[in-house]
């Protein structure tokens, strides 16, 4: 067992530690994210009539500027849409491979990984989806013109917002992180003099930028100026994307996967996200389980709960990557067969090691039957409106700042979405995440991506609406707060603050955070073979769920990260 330090272990020694801010309450909506400015852009939107769409769309754009470590118009992300009239959608806005891609760009002569070729600069950068993927959103399900939505974040950049604490000490990491990439630290560390705390921060380019978006739309961003200048700070820096690749970039509109838990219907991300399909797979792994009799994080429920995450994450090693290029077998992976047969094996008094976890094979899946009947540095917010209309996106640059290449004179950092795909089937990601031949680098190819938008209901109404950042840790995290609601009976606020863990089949190590596993606990899994390690990110759950009680909705902000919420 890795025993790393005496002060983190002294932490593990409280179990829960719950929320004391009180909750968010809103009759007419509700909007929880990152950065107050943003969730109030949404609510400014709601008060004018907008629906929880058109928020989502000013709150995207809003942290496009006040969150530039994750919140952006040069990555991508992905929208959960369910419409108080029982529409249910799936945008899908993830980066995509330019044209030049090919399977061994990140391996050298000798077929090893060139470090950092996947991570830093322009060939990292996958063609950006962030602006199509919110105007396919805007022209489907909103109510609103762009004009208006993004007049809060045009604002923004012009005049700027006070810069907090936690965002000056990133623009502080950035100076140092980024030499060599001098647009970056230019716009973002004012040429090595560091913003503080405090400080107003204008952004004019990204104004500029924003403007062009605002009048043109996708030619405002995709043609134009403002592509010749991606284009052109990509290559800088050894990056591939061409004109033509951003022209021909689309947003899909996609079905989402479904799933049910104890009464409740699930809906989640479909591929190129692996999160809904692997989120509901454990859901039906946990199914059969009962609670009723299990103490919280004891060490009865971490090891229900790690074995369950094993199994899904050696599946999605081998089976989840683009649909589009790849036969997903979505079906199956869904079925509470495939849950039964994925546990026959589990043992509720001993470790079951990941070496003896395979992923099924072909044979093993053609043997179900079925019945009739995701840097962390990603960011997730949640809208609701007085409709019931819900939203929940997750979007992203992959690692904080991304690529950290800066689009000279447009004010925007590009992702480094490309080390998502499998660089070399069978090895790890920079998230230490597998991936094989469904995830292998492909032209105009979806990288695979952990991201876990997910939206609950009871009876077609929406009863819980979530999502994290996180990397690979964005589906556990997501699995226990609707195991802390559902099977603890948690309030929404304590459900999303109570401390969290997580296991991803490789490597065999159970991660913690502060608080999450007593140390007596601890001593029993020890016991049954598990192995330990401690891990300070776990996301950001950013959730709302529907009050029982006076029938408005609750926002749930995390609070370990200072996230914030707004409502009216």
């Amino acid at each position: 067992m890795k025993f790393v330090s005496i002060l983190f272990l002294s932490l593990s020694l409280s179990v829960a530690v719950l929320a004391t801010q009180p909750s968010i309450y809103g009759e007419n909506g509700v909007v929880v994210a990152h950065d107050l400015e943003a969730c109030e852009a949404g609510i400014e939107i709601l008060k004018k009539g907008g629906n929880a769409v058109d928020a989502a769309v000013a709150v995207s754009y809003a942290l496009a500027v006040t969150h530039p470590q994750a919140g952006n118009i040069g990555g991508g992300g992905f929208m959960l849409i369910h419409m108080a009239d029982g529409q249910k959608v799936a945008l899908d806005y993830r980066e995509m491979a330019p044209g030049k891609a090919h399977r061994d760009m990140f391996l050298d002569d000798s077929s090893k990984i060139v470090p950092q070729l996947s991570t830093r600069g322009g060939l990292s950068v996958g063609v950006p989806g962030t602006v199509a993927g919110l105007q396919l959103a805007l022209d489907n399900y909103g109510s609103m013109t762009r004009q208006k939505v993004m007049k809060p974040a045009i604002k923004l950049a012009q005049k700027g917002f006070t810069i907090p604490y936690d965002l000056a000490y990133s623009f502080g990491w950035l100076n140092k992180a980024a030499e060599g990439f001098d647009e970056t630290r230019r716009v973002f560390c004012r040429d090595g003099e560091i913003y503080m705390p405090g400080e107003t921060f204008k952004q004019p380019d990204l104004a500029k930028t924003l403007k062009r978006i605002q009048k043109k739309g996708n030619a405002g961003f995709y043609e134009g100026k403002v592509a010749q200048a991606l284009v052109k700070s990509s290559s800088k820096y050894g990056g591939s994307i061409t004109l033509e690749d951003l022209k021909n970039y689309t947003a899909r509109l996609r079905k989402p996967v479904l799933g049910s838990y104890r009464g409740l219907e699930v809906l989640s991300m479909p591929p190129p996200s692996s999160g809904g399909i692997a989120l509901i797979s454990m859901l039906n792994m946990m199914e059969p389980m009962v609670f009723d009799s299990v103490g919280w994080h004891s060490a009865q429920h971490i090891q229900m709960l790690a074995e369950v995450e094993k199994r899904a994450y050696a599946d999605r090693s081998v089976w989840l990557g683009d649909s589009d290029f790849f036969e997903v077998p979505q079906e199956k992976l869904l079925s509470k067969a495939y849950a039964a047969m994925r546990m026959a094996d589990y043992d509720s008094l001993s470790v079951t090691p990941s070496d003896s976890i395979y992923p099924l094979n072909d044979r093993e899946l053609a043997d179900i039957q079925i019945e009739a009947h995701e840097s962390e540095e990603t960011t997730h917010f949640s809208v609701v409106d007085k409709w019931g209309n819900a939203v929940s996106v997750t979007t992203t640059l992959n690692w904080s700042f991304g690529s950290y290449v800066t689009v000279e004179g447009c004010g925007f950092l590009l992702n480094n979405e490309m080390d998502d795909f499998s660089s070399k089937p069978g090895e790890p990601n920079s998230f230490g995440l597998i991936g094989n031949d469904a995830n292998a680098i492909e032209p105009q190819k979806r990288m695979l991506s952990s991201m876990t938008p997910t939206i609950l209901t009871r009876d077609e109404k929406v009863v819980l609406v979530l999502g994290a950042p996180g990397g690979s840790t964005i589906i556990t995290t997501v699995l226990q707060v609707i195991n802390n609601m559902v099977d603890f009976g948690m309030p929404v606020h304590d459900a999303v603050n109570v401390p969290r863990f997580h296991h991803q089949w490789r490597p065999d190590v159970i991660y913690y955070g502060p608080g999450a596993i007593s140390h007596e606990t601890m001593l029993v899994l020890s016991n049954m073979g598990y192995e330990f390690e401690p891990r300070y990110g776990y996301g950001e759950v950013n959730a709302i769920s529907r009050d029982k009680i006076f029938g408005g909705w609750i926002g749930a902000p995390d609070l370990k990260t200072a996230s914030h919420g707004a409502a009216y």
